[in-house]
């Protein structure tokens, strides 16, 4: 018996760009159309947002039964923070504000099993189909289908960014261009020449070293974010595309003439 194979990691690793959209709302039936509409993963948030693992669990089963990723952005803690949502069947983790190549080695040994790292092991949970898959196949299937993502949003761990592109285990680097922003002192600033350089630097680096590269970007950079060598593009968020559908409404609605109508005598 084999794990779910992941459709982003099948995609990159032929050639193709992956694409997600982002989740900030905790109803699964979001999740669910995300992957109904063609997303090869949806990206859930345990950093800023506040998710439960129960969240991570029902996006899970939401998502895969369209073939279709889960990406769970973790909380900086402990080692069990970054394994739950795998062992929930998270197709993926993302680490945000790595700081250093101690920090990426520190993710690298528990988040990956043996030879890579040393991932605790159960093998008694979603991602292992509750022990129906034979042990040591269940670990060398998790190294490969599926995938961690370390986040470089902020400037310190640049001076080592060759060196954490070559550890084996970190699957892709992530550029965040809000936060790093913020680390080089011109906030939001995104067509910052600053900006625009440590994007580049990151894809080049990342494919130099055989990683896959992602970042966020839309339908209007969508086209110089590949060619700048990103294959993981993440647009879009839930939050966003609500919002903009409710003020169009509100909007194009007879809601403002009920201030007229009551005046009709």
């Amino acid at each position: 018996m084999n794990m779910r194979p992941s459709r982003v990691l099948k995609k990159m690793r032929e050639g193709y760009v992956a694409t997600c959209t982002k989740l900030n709302c905790n109803d699964y039936r979001i999740a669910e159309l995300a992957a109904l509409c063609g997303f090869d993963c949806v990206w859930v948030d345990m950093e800023h947002v506040p998710n439960g693992i129960d969240t991570i669990e029902k996006a899970v089963l939401a998502t895969k039964v369209h073939d279709c990723d889960l990406l769970t952005r973790v909380s900086r803690g402990g080692y069990s923070d970054y394994i739950t949502p795998l062992e929930a069947d998270s197709t993926g983790i993302m680490v945000p504000h790595l700081m250093s190549l101690e920090d990426a080695k520190y993710v690298q040994y528990y988040t990956k099993y043996h030879p890579i790292g040393r991932r605790p092991l159960d093998g008694g949970n979603a991602d292992g189909k509750y022990t129906l898959i034979d042990t040591i196949d269940y670990m060398k299937q998790a190294n490969e289908e599926r995938f961690v993502v370390v986040q470089i949003e902020d400037p310190e761990p640049l001076e080592q960014l060759e060196e954490i592109c070559q550890l084996p285990g970190i699957d892709m680097i992530f550029f965040g261009p809000a936060d790093f922003s913020q680390g080089v002192g011109v906030p939001c600033e995104f067509d910052n020449p600053i900006i625009d350089e440590t994007r580049r630097l990151v894809a080049k680096t990342a494919r130099k070293y055989g990683k896959f590269a992602g970042t966020v970007g839309g339908t209007g950079n969508f086209d110089e974010l590949v060619k700048m060598g990103y294959n993981f593009i993440s647009m879009g968020a839930d939050v966003v595309g609500l919002i903009s559908y409710f003020k169009d409404i509100v909007s194009k609605s007879d809601m403002k003439k009920a201030v007229a109508f009551s005046e009709i005598k």
